[in-house]
């Protein structure tokens, strides 16, 4: 049979572990596609690609097609989030002074406490926090923000917020450009690894639930392209069933670890999708539950309510419309084409496609269309509720 050729672009992380399993394991070539995956070297290299059609789809942060879709960012090229890869799999780190100057301050607060963890990190900052991340309109941003923002530290006065590739986050950290970051794995645990960085919080500790990856392609090649969209799609989404079995771990990170991916050790990658991050240098480790989420408690379904989340944030901080930000928002996250191609391959689907943020502490089930979804716990450290219809 002959395969489609389509060209995937991603950024090396632990969190396009769909797209290569897809490839690896075969489902892409089962859905008839000859999946190419094009590494690029950053955040605004893999956007312009896309941007300009020398990719068909990539692995992409989820408040790009949002930002993009609000004209910011510098490409007027509107980008549609088909699903979502990846809900979570962000540290946040620190350099060894800082952290010695936040041991001097007493007993080490509990790895998942974002209140007691953040007020440290600003008692010990001593004024101004250099803090890297790998690109403005990331989920590490919007995290680093709404966390620090409700404890006081504003940008820019108190908060200096600076991009830097995720795989080169440690030697920003090395070489004394930073004092602290959010970044997705590997790369925290291998600024760990360097002896440079310590780990104070995983990202899940600040939305227990935070959407971090989504399948993006250019607005309109949807329509262009339906039954490669289809494919790709349905590829994805086995592959992150696939990852959702434990016993996949150890095979998932030997793959990730291959030069042509992620290329750190195995046993780093293995850690991350695992959650039993190592911390410091002295080999202490903590878990931090449910840290990556590839398929679980309806972690693939692109919720509009997530888009008008992000949304109202940056319209926020950039001057724009509210409302208008929102539906903008809204006609991005594709949750229409999301129930087309994969509720006939075996997906549940959510009642609604819009839902109250923040507002779970506790598994619950909700309607769906094969009455079987869970949602798992999905609280804001500062215990807020995200109502997408009052952003109109």
């Amino acid at each position: 049979m002959t395969r489609e050729p389509i060209e995937v672009g991603f950024i090396p992380l632990v969190d396009c572990a769909p797209l290569v399993v897809a490839r690896e394991i075969g489902f892409a070539e089962e859905e008839g596609l000859d999946l190419q995956l094009r590494k690029a070297p950053s955040w605004s290299s893999l956007r312009d690609r896309l941007a300009l059609g020398a990719l068909d789809a990539a692995h992409m942060l989820a408040p790009m097609p949002v930002a993009m879709s609000l004209g910011l960012g510098g490409i007027p090229a509107p980008l549609d989030a088909l699903a979502m890869i990846s809900v979570n799999g962000d540290v946040i780190g620190v350099s060894t002074a800082l952290a010695a100057r936040m041991a001097a301050l007493g007993e080490r607060p509990d790895f998942m406490d974002a209140q007691a963890v953040g007020r440290r990190l600003i008692a010990a900052a001593e004024g101004r926090l250099r803090l890297g991340v790998p690109f403005p309109f990331s989920m590490h941003a919007e995290l680093s923000y709404y966390w620090l923002d409700a404890l006081g530290l504003q940008s820019p006065k108190g908060l200096d917020v600076r991009t830097v590739p995720p795989p080169l986050m440690a030697a920003a950290m090395a070489a004394g450009e930073i004092d602290a970051f959010c970044v997705g794995e590997p790369w925290g645990s291998v600024a760990v690894e360097n002896g440079v960085a310590e780990l104070i919080l995983p990202g899940c500790a600040i939305w227990r639930f935070a959407p971090e990856k989504v399948l993006a392609v250019r607005r309109g090649w949807s329509d262009e392209q339906p039954a490669r969209v289809g494919q790709l799609m349905r590829a994805v989404w086995r592959a992150g069933k696939w990852l959702s079995d434990p016993a996949h771990r150890l095979a998932a990170s030997e793959l990730l670890a291959r030069p042509d991916y992620v290329d750190v050790p195995s046993e780093i990658i293995e850690r991350s999708l695992a959650g039993r991050l190592v911390i410091a240098a002295t080999g202490e480790e903590r878990r931090a539950p449910r840290f990556v989420e590839f398929f679980d408690a309806a972690a693939t379904f692109p919720w509009r309510s997530q888009a008008v989340w992000m949304a109202t944030r940056l319209a926020e901080r950039n001057g724009l419309d509210r409302a208008e930000a929102a539906r903008a928002a809204r006609a991005c996250f594709r949750t229409d084409l999301y129930r087309r191609e994969l509720g006939p391959a075996g997906a549940d689907l959510p009642g609604a496609s819009e839902k109250l943020e923040g507002a779970l502490d506790q598994p619950t089930a909700v309607a769906s269309a094969a009455g079987r979804m869970i949602l798992g716990p999905d609280l804001f450290f500062d215990g807020r509720v995200f109502d997408p219809t009052e952003a109109a």
